[in-house]
């Protein structure tokens, strides 16, 4: 069993910047394929950022050269470096993971693996 957690959320005004980590602790956790996801209420849960094994990224358009996905296998830790936040950007973010995916996706479905979720707001 893999246990994703999530930090580093916060409230923050409009143009600001936050970065939200994940971390796991088996080893295993860094050849996954994984992303971020979010949830804003009443809203579906949706992609912003994925990175492959072998360190692909994407991004959802509205996203887009706005946020940053890394990671750091030294410290088995993903990473979402979000700058100039809109209010848009509200929501719950989720970092998901898992090992049979050859190639990230922004379908739910495809994650078995869910941190318990950090909020984002924007004001």
């Amino acid at each position: 069993h893999v246990q994703l957690v999530e930090s580093g959320g916060g409230s923050v005004q409009a143009g600001e910047s936050l970065t939200l980590s994940c971390s796991a602790p088996v080893y295993a956790y860094i050849r996954y394929c994984r992303g971020w996801f979010r949830q804003a209420p009443g809203k579906e849960r949706e992609g912003v950022a994925t990175i492959d094994e072998d360190g692909t990224t994407t991004y959802a358009d509205s996203v887009e050269g706005r946020f940053t996905i890394s990671h750091d296998n030294a410290k088995n830790t993903l990473f979402l470096q979000m700058d100039t936040l809109k209010p848009e950007d509200t929501a719950m973010y989720y970092c998901a993971a898992d090992p049979r995916l050859v190639t990230a996706t922004f379908w739910v479905a495809d994650y078995g693996y869910w941190g318990q979720g950090t909020q984002v707001t924007v004001s």
